[in-house]
C-alpha cells in the first residue's frame, strides 16, 4: 500500500502551504460534527475524529473552540453533506466531498472544476466502488514489528502495517480509527503524523506527463473550492 500514503502526504503538503484555506475547512467540519451530536468529542465519536485530523495539521485551538461554541450557541447555520464522483483524463478517477448551505451552488462550481480541466462529472456510484473506506494512521520513531506488536497486544487486527519515508503507516477499517489511536496513545505516543479517515483507490494509475499537469490542475480546482472538505483519486503522482 505503499505508494498510496504517498497520495495523501501529497495532499497534505498541499493543503500545509494554505493554512488559512484549510484553517476554514475544518471551522466549517468541526461545526457540522459537533452540530450534529454533543459538542463533546468524548461522546461525540464524529467531532473525536475531526479534532485527530485538525491536530495533524496544526489548526489553532481558538479555530477549534470558535467552532464548537458556534454549535453550542445553537446557530441555525446548517450544511449538507454531499458526495460528487467523476473522471478525469487517462481514467483517472476522483471522489469529491463537499459541506455546503447552497448545494445548487456547490454542484455548479464542482461540474465546472471538472469540465474545465479535462474531466467530467459521472453519476453517483460510477467511481466510489473503486476506492474503500480506510482509516490512516501514521507514526514517526516507531519500526513497524513494534506497531504490529503494540496492536496485538491490544487485540487489534488491522489491514496493513508498512514503512513508509520513515513513517509507519495504519491502514485500518474506518470503525478501528479510535481504537488503533487509543492502543497506540496508551504506548505513549501521543504524536500522529497522519490521522485520516479517507477513501483509498484500490487500484493506482501514473498519468503520462502530458495528462499529469491538467490532473493536478483539475484536482488543485476541486480543493480549492470553499465548500470542498475532502478530494480523493486513484492517481499516483510522481516522486519529486
Amino acid at each position: 500500500m505503499g505508494r498510496k500514503w504517498n497520495n495523501i502526504k501529497e495532499k497534505k503538503a498541499s493543503k500545509d502551504a494554505n493554512t488559512s484555506r484549510i484553517y476554514a475547512k475544518f471551522g466549517r467540519e468541526i461545526y457540522v460534527a459537533a452540530k450534529q451530536g454533543e459538542p463533546d468529542p468524548e461522546s461525540n465519536q464524529a467531532l473525536k475524529v475531526v479534532l485527530e485530523r485538525a491536530k495533524t495539521y496544526n489548526v489553532p485551538r481558538a479555530i477549534i473552540d470558535r467552532a464548537i461554541e458556534k454549535a453550542k450557541g445553537g446557530s441555525e447555520e446548517n450544511y449538507d453533506e454531499l458526495r460528487y464522483e467523476g473522471f478525469g483524463p487517462n481514467g483517472s478517477m476522483v471522489i469529491v466531498d463537499a459541506l455546503t448551505n447552497n448545494v445548487n451552488r456547490t454542484a455548479s462550481e464542482v461540474r465546472a472544476a471538472f469540465g474545465k480541466n479535462g474531466g467530467n462529472m459521472g453519476v453517483s456510484g460510477s467511481v466510489a466502488y473503486m476506492f474503500d473506506a480506510t482509516a490512516v494512521i501514521g507514526i514517526e520513531g516507531k519500526t513497524a514489528d513494534e506497531v504490529l506488536e503494540l496492536l496485538m497486544e491490544a487485540d487489534i487486527d488491522v489491514r496493513d502495517i508498512s514503512e513508509e519515508d520513515e513513517t509507519v503507516i495504519v491502514y485500518a477499517e474506518p470503525d478501528q480509527f479510535h481504537a488503533v489511536q487509543e492502543a497506540l496513545k496508551a504506548a505513549g505516543i501521543t504524536e500522529f503524523a497522519v490521522a485520516e479517515l479517507t477513501m483509498l483507490a484500490q487500484n493506482h494509475i501514473t498519468l503520462p506527463e502530458e495528462s499529469q499537469a491538467q490532473f493536478e490542475k483539475m484536482i488543485d480546482a476541486l480543493d480549492n473550492l470553499e465548500d470542498v472538505s475532502q478530494v480523493y483519486h486513484n492517481v499516483d503522482f510522481p516522486e519529486e
